[in-house]
């Protein structure tokens, strides 16, 4: 119980008193960031009942309303409040709001692997749920929304000035239901690009 005190002290002080995710400052308790459960602070975000019910609830019933101030905490300096901030807004990719935050957003490897290790964050098809095709790189292993790839020869950009050097690595990809192309940024530019001139980073 003392270490739960502790925790709990020490994520208030960081988080000035307030819920991590949102502004509520009411019966808040630390919240391990899956795939870890333990007491480490690095490890823990400090969530409000709303946040946490919402997150540890159906995938489907997120409330869209209550996740808009998303758009900030994705920005935290904090690599658990990142993580987890990612694994909500992969959960509402179905928002055009969500996915341009995503879009935006910018986490360092290790953070955005940590993210996505969502236990809930994928759901399994079912029988009502068609089959999306499956998109792949140039040698077979498939992509997924947010991962990282590699391009494997240089690309003309039409409608710009530069070119897409080979090896430019474009992180944080989106799939857009095409298994021929994917979305990603390059220069800050938006792109789609073909997945033959792709490999997995």
């Amino acid at each position: 119980m003392s270490d739960q005190i502790e925790l709990r002290n020490t994520l208030r002080d960081r988080a000035g008193d307030r819920c991590e995710l949102c502004p509520n400052a009411q019966e808040l308790n630390p919240f391990a960031v899956a795939p870890f459960e333990d007491d480490n602070p690095e490890h823990n975000v400090l969530l409000c009942p709303t946040c946490r019910q919402q997150i540890e609830g159906d995938p489907a019933g997120l409330d869209t309303n209550h996740w808009y101030g998303l758009q900030e905490t994705i920005w935290s300096e904090t690599p658990a409040v990142q993580a987890l901030s990612w694994r909500i807004l992969h959960r509402l990719r179905g928002e055009t709001w969500a996915r341009d935050i995503l879009d935006q957003a910018y986490l360092v490897d290790e953070v955005l692997e940590w993210a996505k290790q969502d236990p809930a964050g994928r759901e399994e098809p079912t029988d009502d749920t068609p089959d999306e095709p499956v998109t792949r790189d140039s040698n077979g292993t498939e992509l997924k929304d947010g991962d990282s790839v590699t391009l494997i020869r240089s690309l003309d950009v039409k409608g710009t000035s530069f070119v897409a050097k080979q090896g430019t690595k474009v992180k944080n990809i989106r799939l857009i239901g095409d298994p021929d192309n994917i979305e990603g940024k390059i220069n800050n530019v938006m792109l789609v690009l073909k997945t033959k001139f792709l490999k997995k980073a």
